[in-house]
Protein backbone atom coordinates (compact mmCIF):
# COMPACT_ATOMS: atom_id res chain seq x y z
CA UNK A 1 0.00 0.00 0.00
CA UNK A 2 1.36 3.39 -1.02
CA UNK A 3 0.75 6.33 1.28
CA UNK A 4 0.14 9.69 -0.37
CA UNK A 5 2.69 12.32 0.77
CA UNK A 6 1.33 15.08 2.99
CA UNK A 7 -0.28 17.68 0.79
CA UNK A 8 -0.08 21.43 1.04
CA UNK A 9 -2.71 23.21 3.16
CA UNK A 10 -3.45 20.02 5.12
CA UNK A 11 -5.99 21.84 7.33
CA UNK A 12 -8.42 22.17 4.38
CA UNK A 13 -10.77 19.17 4.31
CA UNK A 14 -11.14 17.53 0.90
CA UNK A 15 -13.20 14.61 -0.27
CA UNK A 16 -11.40 11.49 0.89
CA UNK A 17 -9.58 9.59 -1.84
CA UNK A 18 -8.11 6.14 -1.27
CA UNK A 19 -4.36 5.67 -1.59
CA UNK A 20 -2.95 3.62 -4.47
CA UNK A 21 -3.47 0.89 -5.46
CA UNK A 22 -7.10 1.95 -5.86
CA UNK A 23 -10.04 -0.08 -7.11
CA UNK A 24 -12.39 2.88 -7.69
CA UNK A 25 -11.86 6.46 -8.81
CA UNK A 26 -9.15 5.34 -11.23
CA UNK A 27 -7.47 7.89 -13.48
CA UNK A 28 -5.71 6.71 -16.61
CA UNK A 29 -3.76 9.25 -18.66
CA UNK A 30 -2.91 9.29 -22.35
CA UNK A 31 0.66 9.08 -23.54
CA UNK A 32 2.19 10.83 -26.57
CA UNK A 33 -0.02 10.95 -29.63
CA UNK A 34 -2.12 14.11 -30.01
CA UNK A 35 0.60 15.84 -27.97
CA UNK A 36 4.18 14.70 -28.43
CA UNK A 37 6.39 14.43 -25.35
CA UNK A 38 9.12 12.25 -23.95
CA UNK A 39 9.86 10.33 -20.76
CA UNK A 40 11.61 13.27 -19.10
CA UNK A 41 8.45 15.36 -19.46
CA UNK A 42 6.47 12.47 -18.01
CA UNK A 43 8.84 12.24 -15.06
CA UNK A 44 8.37 15.95 -14.32
CA UNK A 45 4.61 15.52 -14.59
CA UNK A 46 4.43 12.51 -12.28
CA UNK A 47 6.66 14.20 -9.71
CA UNK A 48 3.73 16.57 -9.33
CA UNK A 49 0.57 14.55 -10.07
CA UNK A 50 1.77 10.97 -9.55
CA UNK A 51 -0.42 10.29 -6.47
CA UNK A 52 -3.49 11.07 -8.59
CA UNK A 53 -2.59 8.85 -11.57
CA UNK A 54 -3.24 5.11 -11.60
CA UNK A 55 -2.24 4.11 -15.11
CA UNK A 56 -0.56 5.43 -18.25
CA UNK A 57 -1.78 4.35 -21.66
CA UNK A 58 0.28 4.36 -24.84
CA UNK A 59 -2.02 5.35 -27.70
CA UNK A 60 -1.87 2.52 -30.22
CA UNK A 61 0.08 4.23 -32.97
CA UNK A 62 2.98 5.53 -30.90
CA UNK A 63 4.94 2.56 -29.57
CA UNK A 64 6.44 1.10 -32.79
CA UNK A 65 7.88 4.54 -33.60
CA UNK A 66 10.00 4.58 -30.43
CA UNK A 67 13.35 3.01 -29.75
CA UNK A 68 13.28 0.20 -27.23
CA UNK A 69 15.33 2.38 -24.88
CA UNK A 70 12.76 5.20 -25.02
CA UNK A 71 9.86 2.82 -24.54
CA UNK A 72 11.54 1.23 -21.54
CA UNK A 73 12.32 4.66 -20.07
CA UNK A 74 8.62 5.61 -20.25
CA UNK A 75 7.71 2.37 -18.47
CA UNK A 76 10.40 2.78 -15.81
CA UNK A 77 9.27 6.36 -15.08
CA UNK A 78 5.73 5.12 -14.53
CA UNK A 79 6.80 2.28 -12.28
CA UNK A 80 9.01 4.64 -10.26
CA UNK A 81 5.79 6.54 -9.43
CA UNK A 82 3.60 3.50 -8.80
CA UNK A 83 1.73 4.02 -12.08
CA UNK A 84 0.72 0.99 -14.12
CA UNK A 85 1.40 0.94 -17.87
CA UNK A 86 -1.11 -0.08 -20.54
CA UNK A 87 -0.44 -0.96 -24.16
CA UNK A 88 -3.37 0.95 -25.58
CA UNK A 89 -4.96 -0.39 -28.76
CA UNK A 90 -1.90 -1.50 -30.74
CA UNK A 91 -3.37 -5.01 -30.93
CA UNK A 92 -5.60 -3.82 -33.77
CA UNK A 93 -2.56 -3.15 -35.97
CA UNK A 94 -0.84 -6.33 -34.79
CA UNK A 95 -3.83 -8.44 -35.85
CA UNK A 96 -3.41 -7.28 -39.45
CA UNK A 97 0.13 -8.78 -39.40
CA UNK A 98 -0.99 -12.34 -38.71
CA UNK A 99 -0.94 -14.92 -35.88
CA UNK A 100 2.86 -14.98 -35.53
CA UNK A 101 2.91 -11.24 -34.94
CA UNK A 102 0.19 -11.59 -32.29
CA UNK A 103 2.23 -14.17 -30.39
CA UNK A 104 5.39 -12.07 -30.64
CA UNK A 105 3.43 -9.03 -29.44
CA UNK A 106 2.30 -10.73 -26.23
CA UNK A 107 5.84 -11.98 -25.60
CA UNK A 108 7.27 -8.50 -26.18
CA UNK A 109 4.91 -6.61 -23.89
CA UNK A 110 5.57 -9.11 -21.11
CA UNK A 111 9.31 -8.63 -21.69
CA UNK A 112 8.97 -4.84 -21.62
CA UNK A 113 7.13 -5.20 -18.28
CA UNK A 114 3.78 -3.76 -19.25
CA UNK A 115 1.13 -4.20 -16.56
CA UNK A 116 -2.04 -3.99 -18.69
CA UNK A 117 -2.88 -5.12 -22.20
CA UNK A 118 -5.81 -3.43 -23.89
CA UNK A 119 -7.91 -5.57 -26.21
CA UNK A 120 -9.77 -3.29 -28.60
CA UNK A 121 -11.31 -3.83 -32.02
CA UNK A 122 -12.87 -0.47 -32.82
CA UNK A 123 -11.40 -0.46 -36.33
CA UNK A 124 -11.66 -4.18 -37.09
CA UNK A 125 -14.39 -6.80 -37.36
CA UNK A 126 -13.28 -10.07 -35.78
CA UNK A 127 -15.19 -13.06 -34.48
CA UNK A 128 -16.33 -12.87 -30.88
CA UNK A 129 -14.47 -16.09 -30.15
CA UNK A 130 -11.19 -14.54 -31.39
CA UNK A 131 -11.78 -11.49 -29.22
CA UNK A 132 -12.17 -13.71 -26.17
CA UNK A 133 -9.07 -15.73 -27.07
CA UNK A 134 -7.05 -12.50 -27.09
CA UNK A 135 -8.29 -11.75 -23.57
CA UNK A 136 -7.33 -15.24 -22.44
CA UNK A 137 -3.90 -14.85 -24.08
CA UNK A 138 -3.34 -11.63 -22.15
CA UNK A 139 -4.11 -13.36 -18.88
CA UNK A 140 -1.79 -16.20 -19.84
CA UNK A 141 0.98 -13.62 -20.28
CA UNK A 142 0.45 -12.53 -16.66
CA UNK A 143 -1.07 -9.18 -17.62
CA UNK A 144 -4.15 -7.37 -16.45
CA UNK A 145 -6.63 -7.16 -19.31
CA UNK A 146 -8.67 -4.10 -20.18
CA UNK A 147 -11.30 -4.91 -22.80
CA UNK A 148 -12.40 -1.91 -24.85
CA UNK A 149 -15.97 -1.92 -26.12
CA UNK A 150 -18.10 0.68 -27.82
CA UNK A 151 -21.05 1.37 -30.06
CA UNK A 152 -19.21 3.14 -32.88
CA UNK A 153 -17.42 1.18 -35.60
CA UNK A 154 -14.55 2.89 -37.41
CA UNK A 155 -13.66 5.14 -34.48
CA UNK A 156 -10.08 6.27 -34.28
CA UNK A 157 -7.70 9.10 -34.98
CA UNK A 158 -9.56 12.24 -35.99
CA UNK A 159 -12.66 10.81 -37.67
CA UNK A 160 -15.24 13.51 -38.34
CA UNK A 161 -18.80 13.60 -37.02
CA UNK A 162 -20.04 13.07 -40.57
CA UNK A 163 -17.78 10.04 -41.18
CA UNK A 164 -18.86 8.33 -37.99
CA UNK A 165 -22.52 9.19 -38.52
CA UNK A 166 -22.33 7.53 -41.94
CA UNK A 167 -21.01 4.36 -40.28
CA UNK A 168 -23.95 4.29 -37.87
CA UNK A 169 -23.83 3.13 -34.27
CA UNK A 170 -24.21 -0.32 -32.83
CA UNK A 171 -26.69 -1.71 -30.34
CA UNK A 172 -25.71 -0.77 -26.76
CA UNK A 173 -27.23 -4.05 -25.60
CA UNK A 174 -24.77 -5.95 -27.78
CA UNK A 175 -21.91 -3.89 -26.33
CA UNK A 176 -23.05 -4.88 -22.83
CA UNK A 177 -23.19 -8.52 -23.91
CA UNK A 178 -19.67 -8.30 -25.31
CA UNK A 179 -18.44 -6.73 -22.08
CA UNK A 180 -20.09 -9.50 -20.04
CA UNK A 181 -18.35 -12.15 -22.13
CA UNK A 182 -15.06 -10.27 -21.74
CA UNK A 183 -15.37 -10.43 -17.96
CA UNK A 184 -16.22 -14.13 -18.20
CA UNK A 185 -13.02 -14.64 -20.23
CA UNK A 186 -10.94 -12.96 -17.52
CA UNK A 187 -10.91 -9.23 -18.28
CA UNK A 188 -10.16 -7.09 -15.23
CA UNK A 189 -11.78 -3.91 -16.51
CA UNK A 190 -13.90 -2.76 -19.44
CA UNK A 191 -13.23 0.56 -21.15
CA UNK A 192 -16.25 2.19 -22.79
CA UNK A 193 -15.02 4.07 -25.85
CA UNK A 194 -16.32 7.62 -26.19
CA UNK A 195 -16.98 7.75 -29.94
CA UNK A 196 -20.68 7.56 -30.65
CA UNK A 197 -21.43 8.45 -27.02
CA UNK A 198 -19.79 11.75 -26.02
CA UNK A 199 -17.21 12.23 -28.79
CA UNK A 200 -17.83 13.20 -32.42
CA UNK A 201 -21.59 13.21 -31.94
CA UNK A 202 -24.22 15.92 -32.16
CA UNK A 203 -26.08 14.67 -29.07
CA UNK A 204 -24.55 12.73 -26.18
CA UNK A 205 -25.81 9.18 -25.64
CA UNK A 206 -25.87 9.35 -21.84
CA UNK A 207 -28.09 6.27 -21.76
CA UNK A 208 -25.14 4.08 -22.74
CA UNK A 209 -22.86 4.69 -19.72
CA UNK A 210 -25.94 4.45 -17.51
CA UNK A 211 -26.61 1.01 -18.99
CA UNK A 212 -23.04 -0.16 -18.29
CA UNK A 213 -23.03 1.16 -14.72
CA UNK A 214 -26.36 -0.51 -13.99
CA UNK A 215 -25.04 -3.80 -15.37
CA UNK A 216 -21.49 -3.89 -13.97
CA UNK A 217 -21.11 -1.17 -11.32
CA UNK A 218 -18.68 1.75 -11.18
CA UNK A 219 -15.69 -0.34 -10.13
CA UNK A 220 -15.70 -2.52 -13.26
CA UNK A 221 -15.95 0.09 -16.02
CA UNK A 222 -13.68 2.92 -17.16
CA UNK A 223 -15.02 5.69 -19.38
CA UNK A 224 -13.07 7.47 -22.07
CA UNK A 225 -13.49 11.14 -21.16
CA UNK A 226 -10.62 13.11 -22.63
CA UNK A 227 -12.60 16.35 -22.94
CA UNK A 228 -13.19 18.41 -19.75
CA UNK A 229 -16.97 18.75 -20.24
CA UNK A 230 -17.17 14.96 -20.52
CA UNK A 231 -15.29 14.06 -17.34
CA UNK A 232 -17.08 16.88 -15.54
CA UNK A 233 -20.38 15.25 -16.53
CA UNK A 234 -19.24 11.83 -15.31
CA UNK A 235 -18.09 13.17 -11.93
CA UNK A 236 -21.23 15.28 -11.54
CA UNK A 237 -23.53 12.35 -12.28
CA UNK A 238 -21.61 9.40 -10.81
CA UNK A 239 -19.42 10.95 -8.13
CA UNK A 240 -15.68 11.03 -7.43
CA UNK A 241 -15.30 7.23 -7.64
CA UNK A 242 -16.00 6.98 -11.38
CA UNK A 243 -13.08 5.59 -13.44
CA UNK A 244 -12.01 7.78 -16.36
CA UNK A 245 -9.39 8.00 -19.09
CA UNK A 246 -8.19 11.55 -19.74
CA UNK A 247 -5.37 13.45 -21.42
CA UNK A 248 -2.19 13.77 -19.36
CA UNK A 249 -2.62 17.56 -19.26
CA UNK A 250 -5.94 17.34 -17.39
CA UNK A 251 -5.00 15.59 -14.14
CA UNK A 252 -5.26 18.58 -11.83
CA UNK A 253 -8.55 19.70 -13.37
CA UNK A 254 -10.07 16.26 -12.85
CA UNK A 255 -8.69 15.84 -9.34
CA UNK A 256 -10.04 19.23 -8.28
CA UNK A 257 -13.48 17.96 -9.30
CA UNK A 258 -13.02 14.64 -7.50
CA UNK A 259 -11.78 16.35 -4.35
CA UNK A 260 -14.52 18.98 -4.31
CA UNK A 261 -12.04 21.87 -4.44
CA UNK A 262 -13.15 23.56 -7.63
CA UNK A 263 -15.33 23.17 -10.68
CA UNK A 264 -17.84 24.72 -13.01
CA UNK A 265 -20.87 26.53 -11.57
CA UNK A 266 -22.99 23.45 -12.28
CA UNK A 267 -20.63 21.18 -10.36
CA UNK A 268 -18.74 23.06 -7.66
CA UNK A 269 -19.85 22.10 -4.18
CA UNK A 270 -21.92 19.15 -5.39
CA UNK A 271 -19.27 16.42 -5.31
CA UNK A 272 -18.77 15.26 -1.75
CA UNK A 273 -17.73 12.12 0.06
CA UNK A 274 -18.79 11.02 3.50
CA UNK A 275 -16.99 8.49 5.67
CA UNK A 276 -19.17 7.82 8.67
Amino acid sequence: MTTTPERAFPFLRLNERPDKPRTVGLTEIRGPYYTSFGPDHLRDLLESVGPHVDSFKFPGASMPLMSEATLKKFIDVCHDHNVEVSTGGLIEFVLTRGPDAVEQYFQAIARYEFDIVEISVGMLSIAASDYLRLIERGRKAGLKVKAEVGIQFGAGGTSSVEELAAEGTGDPGYAVQRARRAFDAGANLVMLESEGITEQVRTWRTDVPALFIAEFGLESVMFEAADPPVFEWYVKNYGPEVNVFIDHSQVYQLECLRSGIWGTKGLWGRVVSYKG
